[in-house]
């Protein structure tokens, strides 16, 4: 019974998964450098590693929205023309 809620319960993870595309930008370098921060801060990798996802993630759509400003006003510049 047991063996068989797990097998479902990880087919169920890889199912869902597999079905969304990852949006993590930013996360996986943020988290590297924040874990080993975080490690040699006082052996806190994981807390590191998730403040380093979090930071990454904010970043890199702060860049996003930078990026889309300059496009729009490129855009907005060659109307005028």
């Amino acid at each position: 019974m047991m063996k068989t809620l797990i097998a479902l319960t990880a087919a169920a993870l890889v199912v869902a998964s597999a079905s969304a595309p990852a949006d993590a930008k930013g996360c996986m370098k943020g988290a590297v450098v924040g874990g080993v921060a975080g490690h040699y801060a006082g052996h806190h990798g994981m807390l590191g590693a998730a403040v380093g996802c979090l930071y990454g993630r904010h970043h890199a759509n702060q860049q996003d929205r930078q990026q889309q400003q300059e496009r729009q006003t490129q855009v907005n510049g060659q109307e005028k023309l």
